[in-house]
């Protein structure tokens, strides 16, 4: 029976998976999963409530996973003494960006389903909340450079917002274009080099 169970939850999801990832959420049919799944209406809610908490199974795992060590990160960095994050300015990113190619490669489906196909549930926002936290912690980071007497320009937190988009936005694209783990990390290091030197520019330092 456990078997059975198992296979049977196994199936509906990887049917929600295709559909979800050919339609998105909005335009998936249940009745297209649930067909496709071979099970009945009836069997499909002994498992799931609704189609959004299919969705949210799927993809709930990987936007914890990649958003926890994403503000792991952050707030590593910002807990070091002052006059350490200028010389570390940047370690906790990259580490954090190595392992996130490294986490895509593994979970491509679920991720591109996270970035891609969640209009209308409660992760479309997910990239725009991660850019949230990165202006966040970037003023924060440059009032530690005030601090310490560094002269940095006054940057708006709209200029942060537009700049922090642009950058996770095309980190991800290692995700919707299934770049194969070499070449999505060696994309990255040349990216986060291009926005580091930005960063420095416009920081004035």
């Amino acid at each position: 029976m456990e078997e059975k169970t198992s296979a049977t939850l196994e199936s509906i999801e990887q049917a929600a998976m295709q559909e979800f990832l050919e339609k998105g959420f909005q335009g998936a049919s249940l009745r297209q999963i649930v067909k496709n799944a071979g099970v009945t209406t009836g069997a499909f809610y002994g498992y799931f409530s609704s189609k959004e908490a299919l969705f949210n199974a799927l993809v709930e795992p990987h936007a914890s996973a990649l958003m926890g060590r994403f503000m792991k990160a952050q707030t590593s960095f910002a807990e070091l003494p002052e006059e350490e994050q200028v010389s570390h300015m940047g370690d906790e990113s990259g580490n954090y960006v190595r392992w996130m190619v490294d986490y895509i490669c593994q979970h491509r489906d679920p991720v591109k389903l996270l970035l891609t196909r969640s209009e209308g549930t409660s992760y479309e926002r997910f990239v725009y909340n991660m850019v949230e936290v990165e202006v966040e912690y970037t003023l924060r980071y440059i009032e530690v450079l005030r601090h310490l007497g560094k002269d940095v320009p006054e940057l708006s937190n709209s200029i942060c917002h537009i700049i922090a988009s642009g950058m996770f936005n095309g980190l991800f694209e290692i995700a919707i274009h299934d770049m194969p783990k070499e070449q999505a990390l060696q994309c990255v290091e040349q990216f986060r080099t291009f926005y580091t030197g930005g960063w420095l520019s416009l920081m004035g330092q």
